[in-house]
């Protein structure tokens, strides 16, 4: 069996995201954060929480990633899937809800702000900076 690959099937793990706009002068523009380990740019995302609607736990994630609050949409822009890669861990699919977030309140401190950057750019740069394709196109259409 030398050389055969073993694949077992695990189940996606659901995941929330925000997607932190404003807008600019130019237009719309998207805040992206560097994700820990990578540094590359994504969405403030993570685990949907207890207590809380996807919604609530999207802002939450916004606020500690970020440092950002403020209008939450109630219902997702759409999904994006992605392969999370763990340390000592097999890699694992998670399918994410996104939902828009219209900040109101940027904080020059937050929880996680020697973890991470941020960055507000226009919407075509956020799409170019972004590695998933399905985040890409969420961004894309976006009309805030």
């Amino acid at each position: 069996m030398t050389g055969d690959v073993i694949r077992t099937r695990t189940a996606e793990r659901r995941q929330v995201a925000a997607l932190p706009w404003r807008r600019g002068e130019a237009g719309i523009e998207i805040l992206l954060v560097t994700s820990r380990e990578t540094r590359r740019w994504v969405a403030p995302k993570g685990g949907r929480m207890p207590g809380k609607t996807d919604a609530e736990a999207a802002a939450q994630e916004a606020l500690e990633e970020a440092g950002v609050e403020g209008r939450v949409a109630h219902d997702p822009l759409g999904t994006f899937r992605y392969l999370k890669v763990l340390k000592r861990r097999a890699p694992r699919w998670c399918v994410v809800s996104v939902y828009a977030l219209e900040v109101r309140i940027e904080h020059d401190d937050w929880h996680e702000r020697g973890q991470r950057e941020r960055i507000w750019v226009g919407r075509d740069e956020a799409v170019r900076r972004v590695d998933e394709p399905d985040l890409k196109a969420l961004i894309a259409a976006f009309e805030g």
